[in-house]
């Protein structure tokens, strides 16, 4: 049913529409999930230069909406990432697990932030996933040097906003309401 207002505009009536819960529960997971399988399927290079977007779509959904996804979400998503990565097995988890506990003791600590604030903490969190990830690597077997994962590091960094950006797309795709069939 439409309405006309005084300036016959049509309005849509809102009556009977709620966003779905299994899109509203389930797409962070799954966006989350697709961004750890998309580096993989845009480009094989030797060393690494594609951002772990897995990684940075988890901590935009983490600062966007910080209560949507649990804490131990670093867990089974970081289990995701360790399939794909070709990381050693657990790297993912430890560092995944460990960045939701820093971003829970920021959101604790600084409950007002603002753009700046959170890209410094995604930036710090960024940069030692990447390290950290080497390290393990290296402690593996691999024998990378640091200087080469510095490409990563920079297009990560810089390409953060736009993944926030990305991510409060997807989450007011996550709430639109939809005609409620009973």
């Amino acid at each position: 049913m439409t309405l006309l207002s005084g300036n016959d505009t049509v309005v849509r009536q809102r009556i009977n529409r709620k966003p779905s819960r299994i899109i509203a529960g389930g797409l962070p997971w799954f966006i989350v999930m697709l961004g750890s399988l998309v580096p993989n399927w845009l480009l094989i290079a030797s060393a690494p230069v594609l951002p772990p977007l897995g990684f940075l779509i988890f901590l935009a959904w983490r600062q966007v909406r910080p209560g949507l996804l649990p804490m131990w979400a670093g867990l089974p998503l970081g289990l995701f990432e360790d399939l794909f990565s070709g990381s050693p097995y657990g790297t993912a988890v430890l560092l995944w697990s460990l960045a939701a506990i820093v971003l829970n003791d920021v959101e604790n600590r600084l409950p007002w932030r603002n753009f700046l604030t959170e890209w410094l903490v995604a930036i710090g969190l960024i940069v030692g996933y990447i390290i950290l990830c080497l390290g393990i690597s290296n402690l593996a077997g691999a024998s990378v040097p640091v200087r080469a994962t510095m490409p990563q590091i920079v297009i990560s960094v810089m390409c953060y906003p736009l993944v926030g950006r990305f991510v409060a797309l997807m989450d007011r795709v996550r709430l639109t309401p939809f005609v409620d069939m009973r």
